[in-house]
């Protein structure tokens, strides 16, 4: 499986993005902070696939815990 995460210079100048697209993955947790669902963030950008969102979040999880 391939990260659900990429980071590259030419591709919003390097900020984290979901694979694939040019969508900001702080945007997914600007969302969730403002108290919208994953629904309501899916809606708004179609280009996203639940599946993507889910990793990202697992991954982010991921990575949390290894640091505690």
């Amino acid at each position: 499986m391939h990260e659900a995460i990429t980071r590259d210079p030419e591709v919003m100048h390097g900020t984290p993005v979901f694979r694939g697209t040019r969508v900001p993955v702080q945007t997914l947790f600007d969302y969730i902070e403002n108290g919208e669902s994953l629904d309501e963030f899916l809606e708004g950008f179609p280009t996203i696939r639940r599946e993507l969102a889910i990793q990202v979040l697992e991954e982010c999880k991921e990575l949390r815990l290894a640091q505690v």
